[in-house]
């Protein structure tokens, strides 16, 4: 093999929209009302995040129950369950929502069927953050399945009353193969009128199919909780070739790029660019000085911030 070494670097990779608007509610909550600002969960699953928005005075709470009454607390970008914000109201709390767009309109749909008196099949993991808010709006109405197993042991009475909607961070084919089962077994299912998993996933995984025929090895920044990031491993390995998660640079082991001449480069919809600058960098102390950036789809979305945070003036001083 010759000596070249080669980076191939993503794009779209890293933050998404839903993303971008979560970490900016929480450093806008901060500026404008001082710490400390509650945050209930990760606000998104990214260790590195986390612990960047904790040191500017963002204090994590897994419950409500140990956040004082009265204080202002934001939901993650994840979305939570009804309970959850019954329980804001009873104690009091100035709740500031940064559920992702894209989280609420699945939580909607799961309202609107089952207002109509659909059994909802939701595909998802069944510990993810989304997952438990989505299954709290409606949850006698719900049946959650993993896999095209899961499809297999759904027993119901009201076969021509059934809908499925997904968690949005899954991977695409995984995700149509229990679409499938779920069609072949229930032929009536009704669907969402547009698919619950996300721009952003999907651009991702795209990029990654497109990539991984010209790469020996993937390397994906991302935390071992996101569920998009993981997904981007599998959409690798199931393309045959190897992938890995790592948080940072400090996570890559030599064996990983044992004979390995070109090495594809993306982030999870919740990893920061500095740290795939930091891998970067870290790859070119191993010899990878030739860096090629593959665009595969531009991305453009933006969305607004909630109101409460559009409409009131910065704190005095």
């Amino acid at each position: 093999m010759s000596g070249h070494k080669k980076i191939l670097l993503l794009r779209p990779r890293g933050f998404c929209a839903g993303v971008v608007r979560a970490i900016e509610i929480v450093r806008i909550a901060l500026d404008r009302y001082g710490p400390p600002i509650y945050v209930r969960k990760e606000i998104v699953h990214n260790r590195h995040v986390v612990d960047e928005l904790r040191g500017v005075g963002a204090v994590f709470v897994q419950e409500l129950e140990e956040v004082p009454e009265g204080a202002r607390v934001i939901f993650s970008a994840h979305g939570v369950s009804p309970a959850v914000r019954i329980e804001a109201k009873k104690r009091r709390l100035q709740v500031i929502d940064a559920t992702c767009p894209l989280v609420t309109k699945v939580h909607l749909e799961a309202i609107r069927f089952a207002r109509a008196r659909h059994t909802i099949v939701l595909i998802g993991h069944p510990s993810h953050d989304e997952v438990i808010g989505t299954i709290g709006e409606a949850p006698r109405n719900t049946i959650l399945v993993s896999n095209a197993e899961d499809v297999d042991r759904i027993e119901t009475d009201h076969a021509d009353r059934l809908v499925y909607l997904t968690q949005t961070t899954l991977s695409q084919d995984d995700t149509q193969n229990i679409v499938e089962r779920l069609k072949v077994r229930f032929p009536q299912i009704a669907q969402p009128k547009t698919q619950d998993i996300c721009y952003a996933t999907e651009n991702r995984q795209l990029a990654v199919k497109a990539i991984a025929p010209l790469c020996q090895v993937l390397l994906v920044i991302g935390s071992q909780n996101s569920s998009n990031s993981k997904r981007l491993v599998e959409v690798c390995e199931q393309a045959g070739v190897p992938g890995y998660l790592i948080d940072d640079w400090l996570q890559i082991r030599p064996e990983m790029l044992d004979g390995v001449a070109t090495v594809g480069l993306t982030a999870g919809a919740s990893a920061p660019e500095r740290l795939v600058e930091k891998v970067i960098g870290h790859l070119r102390g191993l010899g990878y000085d030739d860096l090629e950036e593959t665009e595969i789809k531009e991305e453009n979305v933006h969305f607004p911030l909630p109101f409460e945070l559009e409409r009131q003036p910065p704190r005095e001083g």
